[in-house]
């Protein structure tokens, strides 16, 4: 079966700031995700994983360079066609969950349901479709809880049916274990993995190291760069790191 390219950046920079007081978040990333891949995304502060991370989520664009989602350049889209792209390609994950509070589990999951212009259901639709991804999270007895009402790692069960309900392309997360001890980071890790199991394409910034080994490759930036990349044997069976040489600039 031929491989499928779903993410590739090719020599992208990110500079802010203009004339001589500019910073380089990043400088010259050039990176490959296939689709159905779990990679994890790691670096000190600073290194411009966050950074990456807004790109590949369309919620930047890069000052040079090319990215290209699923076939399609959106390097030069306008801030329309980016969002449209997000809503209908890209599922979000974050750290602090970003739930809707004083709001039922089911509404939080409807709610990217509401913006989806493309695919116009009425409400008893898109309560169904977000109630059957609540049960294949595992909170199918938990819809009607508001979020103060949930723990921690059923919080961000929630927030994970919330980024699949629109059947995304991409998952991205975002330190999606830092919010929470580690048997409900285990649950959650669990979770992403059954879902990459299922063929989705997660991507997925950490800070931990044995959140990373979860992930069949994990990309450590440095400065902006790629410094290098390791393969984890999770999910493939390779065990080795490459080395990413630098050409000068």
């Amino acid at each position: 079966m031929a491989v499928q390219v779903l993410i590739q950046t090719e020599d992208v920079k990110k500079i802010y700031g203009m004339g001589e007081v500019h910073v380089i978040a990043l400088d010259g990333v050039s990176i490959s995700i296939q689709k159905g891949e779990f990679v994890a995304v790691m670096g000190p502060s600073g290194s411009g994983k966050s950074t990456l991370m807004n790109i590949l989520g369309c919620l930047d664009q890069p000052t040079e360079g090319r990215y290209i989602l699923d076939g399609v350049d959106v390097s030069e889209m306008d801030r329309a066609q980016l969002a449209g792209i997000r809503n209908r390609m890209i599922g979000f994950v974050f750290q602090s969950y970003n739930l809707l509070p004083r709001t039922s589990a089911l509404k939080n999951v409807m709610a990217p349901l509401l913006y989806n212009r493309e695919q116009k259901r009425n409400t008893n639709m898109q309560q169904e479709i977000a109630a059957e991804v609540l049960k294949a999270v595992g909170l199918g007895d938990r819809m009607a809880h508001q979020p103060q009402e949930l723990s921690g790692g059923q919080q961000q069960r929630v927030a994970i049916a919330r980024a699949l309900v629109n059947d995304p392309v991409l998952v991205l997360a975002d330190e999606p274990t830092g919010n929470m001890d580690s048997q409900s980071g285990e649950e959650v890790m669990q979770l992403l993995h059954k879902l990459n199991q299922d063929g989705r394409t997660i991507v997925m910034v950490t800070h931990d190291h044995e959140i990373a080994a979860h992930t069949q490759r994990t990309i450590h930036l440095v400065d902006g760069r790629v410094e290098k990349v390791i393969h984890n044997g999770s999910g493939s069976n390779s065990s080795a790191f490459e080395k990413v040489s630098h050409e000068s600039h």
